[in-house]
């Protein structure tokens, strides 16, 4: 047998070796897109604020309070530096925050011109929903937020409902702090 018969017989061995070791690909798995935001409580109802909407979430700090404002501005703080105005989410919407203060927190918002803290029950963190669960319908006892819900996600029999702080921002009643 000649060299070149006996490399080309070399390759087709290493060739059979190569796939009978081989291991297959892996399964195609079909991934379905979610949908992520920051999970809260608010009036014994859990809500899901859009991701891009929420800058940061922090413990709520101390606040000085403002003479002239609404009940539902509990005050300003100072975080690192800025001033950050406080509004209690719950009374605003006419009730009253649930729980001790060490588990309410603030969602942060940063909008265009827009720098507020929104307190708020209780913190969830980061929720995914996969976007097939979204509904337009909304579960009883939240109606009097409709204008700034977006419908909602079921997850684990629990249902999220979609609060959208780009809609409390252009309230006219949330941007008019001042006491009449």
């Amino acid at each position: 047998m000649s060299k070149q018969l006996q490399a080309f017989a070399a390759l087709q061995d290493i060739a059979s070796r190569s796939l009978q070791s081989a291991k297959g690909l892996p399964a195609q798995v079909d991934v379905v897109p979610l949908w992520s935001g920051i999970g809260f409580t608010l009036g014994g109802h859990r809500f899901v604020a859009p991701m891009g909407e929420v800058s940061e979430i922090l413990v709520q700090p101390p606040a000085t309070r403002l003479p002239g404002v609404k009940p539902w501005v509990r005050g300003v703080s100072n975080v690192r530096g800025k001033l950050l105005p406080l509004i209690d989410l719950e009374v605003f919407f006419g009730g009253a925050l649930s729980g001790g203060r060490k588990n309410h927190r603030v969602l942060s918002l940063e909008l265009g011109e827009l720098y507020t803290g929104l307190i708020v029950n209780e913190v969830h963190g980061m929720q995914h929903f996969p976007v097939d669960t979204f509904s337009d319908e909304l579960p009883a006892g939240v109606e009097p937020l409709a204008p700034f819900l977006a419908g909602s996600y079921q997850q684990n029999g629990d249902t999220w409902v979609v609060f959208s702080t780009f809609k409390l921002a252009q309230n006219t009643e949330f941007m008019n702090a001042a006491a009449s």
